[in-house]
């Protein structure tokens, strides 16, 4: 009786061994991703209305946030990693994952030179009011509102499972409480324009021991997916973008507008509001120190959209108190 209970155990064992040795889920998500890497390559727009596309894009950055780990946050402690050794090198699964919104990439990761910090994060596009989702499995662990026209105005901290942390800034809501246990794509804030921000945007965060990675090293966003199962999180190299491509995400961000088009909105009304509601001004009056530019990125449309309802030009020149048509 034993020796047939030795085979069939070892039996069993080999079965698994093989299935194990068989099963490849990050290659074959590698594989898929390259497809579509593939298939952006005919996206149908030009590398010269690319390139006037995203000096439009950007022309606006958005004002980096306080870095919430190491800034003006001692009550709290939200870095908790300053004491502990982190890893050189570190395999991180993101294969269980949702896209926090599916909004494009209005301005990526990295050193801004007109603020002298960095960005840590990246800045989707999306109306106040929109659904945030929760990134990875994981629990809330902060809540918080950091004030009117400060930092990250509403925001909240994640702590995931597969040991990254997710930040999300800029809110109009709070969908969860801290210490609640939260499933990836769960919805957990609405999207707003609280706190140091110019216009209705989410600030999106990857976090590992404190170590803030370019978010477009584990997510494709032009393609609304991850690049591959595992991340391979590295202290020389988690700055790094991978595989990012303006010309997707152009592509994207036309194709995006196109199904969720923009909103008006006054600052008055959601820098500070806990509501999803967005204004519905249909008119803007002109500051001091306002530019096209300027009125289109705080009221979350175009130039070209405001030169077409208000018979301008980009070279019209604009005068205090003049009434701009946003809709």
């Amino acid at each position: 009786m034993k020796g047939i209970l030795a085979i069939a155990l070892a039996l069993a064992l080999a079965a698994t061994g093989a299935s194990a040795q068989t099963y490849k889920l990050p290659d074959r998500h590698s594989a898929s991703h390259d497809n579509l890497l593939a298939n952006q390559g005919n996206a149908g727009i030009s590398v010269e209305n690319t390139t006037k596309y995203l000096e439009e894009l950007f022309d606006e950055e958005e004002e980096p946030e306080l870095d919430i780990y190491t800034e003006g946050w001692d009550s709290q402690a939200v870095n908790c990693y300053n004491a502990a050794t982190v890893p050189n090198t570190a395999e991180i699964d993101v294969s269980n994952f949702a896209m926090p919104h599916p909004g494009y990439i209005t301005s990526p990761y990295g050193y801004r030179r007109r603020f002298r910090r960095m960005h840590k994060g990246v800045d989707l596009k999306l109306n106040i009011g929109d659904t945030v989702r929760a990134a990875f499995d994981g629990k809330v662990r902060i809540v918080r509102n950091q004030g009117r026209r400060k930092g990250y105005g509403m925001y909240i901290v994640i702590r995931h499972t597969n040991n990254l942390e997710t930040v999300y800034g800029h809110l109009s809501e709070w969908l969860v409480k801290p210490d609640q246990y939260v499933k990836a794509g769960d919805p957990i804030a609405l999207g707003g324009n609280t706190g140091r921000s110019t216009g209705p945007h989410l600030h999106f965060e990857t976090r590992y021991m404190g170590y803030a990675i370019n978010p477009s090293a584990i997510f494709d966003f032009a393609n609304q997916t991850t690049h591959t199962d595992i991340y391979t999180f590295d202290k020389k190299t988690y700055q790094n973008a991978r595989n990012f491509s303006p010309a997707a995400n152009a592509a994207y961000a036309k194709a995006y507008l196109k199904d969720h088009p923009n909103k008006a909105w006054s600052r008055s009304s959601s820098s500070s509001s806990n509501s999803g509601a967005h204004a519905s001004s249909s008119t803007y009056r002109v500051r001091k120190g306002d530019t096209l530019s300027k009125i289109a990125s705080r009221n979350g449309t175009s130039v070209a959209r405001l030169c077409r309802l208000n018979g301008l030009s980009t070279k019209s020149k604009l005068t205090i108190g003049q009434r701009i048509k946003l809709k």
